[in-house]
């Protein structure tokens, strides 16, 4: 299952994670339509190769694997399937 970034990432989104993850599944960029508007960073799930290489450099833990998820992480995403969605929406605009 692929990794989600969940709501400690609101209003940070620091780039810690793009920078370190391989296949450039985290989105939007900086370079990104759309990252002015977002609140936080998504993980395309299509594109994740569950590497975990974003976990250890996010400076607010928030990135964790879907299956490992705390329900609290939730509030402002909704489920998993609902940050999996945005996630690969955004890349999809991008």
């Amino acid at each position: 299952m692929a990794y989600v970034i969940a709501e400690p990432c609101i209003g940070t989104k620091d780039s810690a994670c793009v920078d370190a993850c391989p296949v450039d599944c985290i989105h939007p960029k900086k370079d990104e339509a759309g990252h002015g508007e977002t609140d936080q960073l998504f993980i395309d799930p299509v594109e994740c190769i569950d590497c975990g290489a974003c976990v250890p450099v996010c400076p607010v833990s928030a990135i964790y694997a879907g299956d490992d998820l705390p329900e609290v992480a939730f509030y402002n995403v909704g489920t998993i399937d609902d940050a999996i969605a945005k996630g690969a929406k955004l890349a999809a605009e991008g």
